[in-house]
């Protein structure tokens, strides 16, 4: 396994970030275990989740399965760095109007000790707010922040879904109040979804964010199986996005022919090839679909490949405004 630094902070994650999303809705508790377990195995430390994972009624079963896998024991707990999010509501009634979703001091402090509770855990490694709120203030979240960091309940302060001009902006206010801020960007970031480079990945690589790339594979639509109708897979339920990209997706499939490779390996491996990455995310539904992607470390994509895919699927030109101005 290769390890990198979580952006401008001291801890090391594996480049692979194992994406616990299916748990629970599509991965029952003994293969979710299965694949934890087969993580820890291959040298996988970097965890994430969410508290509304489980989604609807079910929100927070995912991270209770986490909860359940690491009280088996076993150096689990310590082996992982544990990153979960909040955001949205919990279907909490006893939280009134401030169970909406957004950002706050008051449902960070809820957020995280429900999360701690069904985590079975006393810290998170990376606590990450699911999205941005532009009502709050940075001076109510960063002295939130602070305080929950003060205590040991987090280490680190990441974002996800931010845009470039707006993570500029919380590093500034957490600069001025002498506080490390940020220190990753969970953005989605693939193949066929390049905008993030002209803002958000050049913003992050300056003021010191690891970006962790979130559908690599485009739910699917770069998977080996996009192509196939398959009973079942995430697949099945691109077909009008797959005749909409078929072009692109044989060409694709092609160049990964040649290769030697499955698409997803392929495009899990581009995404890594690029200096803003810390890691993508990975969201295996079976232990099967884990062992397979870890082969993405392996492959090398040289200069006449990379250039066969900016060909395949062009991104915005590189970062702005050079991509767009003079």
């Amino acid at each position: 396994m290769k390890y990198a630094a979580l952006g401008k902070s001291g801890m090391k994650v594996s480049r692979l970030c194992l994406g616990t999303m299916n748990f629970g809705p599509a991965t029952d508790e003994k293969e979710a275990f299965r694949i934890m377990d087969a993580a820890l195995d291959a040298g996988v430390n970097f965890f994430d989740t969410a508290n509304i994972y489980g989604w609807g009624e079910n929100s927070g079963l995912t991270e209770t399965i986490i909860g359940r896998w690491f009280s088996q024991g076993g150096g689990r707990r310590e082996k992982v760095v544990l990153a979960t999010k909040f955001y949205g509501s919990m279907s909490d009634p006893l939280d009134g109007p401030n169970n909406e979703a957004g950002l706050s001091s008051y449902k960070l402090r809820r957020h995280l000790e429900g999360s701690l509770k069904r985590l079975q855990t006393d810290h998170i490694e990376l606590y990450q707010m699911h999205h941005v709120d532009p009502s709050v203030t940075w001076d109510e979240l960063w002295g939130a922040f602070e305080v929950a960091v003060h205590q040991g309940k987090i280490g680190y302060v990441g974002s996800s879904n931010f845009a470039g001009w707006q993570i500029a902006v919380a590093q500034a206010a957490a600069q001025s109040r002498h506080f490390l801020g940020l220190v990753s960007e969970q953005h989605k970031y693939s193949l066929t979804c390049r905008l993030p480079e002209l803002e958000v990945l050049p913003a992050s690589q300056q003021l010191g964010l690891g970006v962790i790339p979130w559908s690599p594979l485009d739910g699917g639509l770069l998977g080996r199986n996009a192509l196939k109708k398959i009973e079942g897979s995430r697949s099945g339920g691109n077909a009008e996005r797959v005749e909409k990209h078929r072009a692109q997706l044989e060409q694709f499939a092609a160049l990964c022919q040649e290769l030697g490779e499955p698409q997803d390996n392929v495009a899990l491996a581009w995404v890594l090839k690029n200096p803003a990455v810390t890691g993508p995310i990975i969201g295996p539904r079976t232990l099967e679909q884990f062992e397979s992607s870890l082969r993405s470390l392996e492959i090398e994509l040289d200069e006449s490949v990379m250039k066969r895919l900016d060909e395949i699927f062009p991104g915005p030109g590189g970062a702005a405004p050079q991509a767009y101005a003079w």
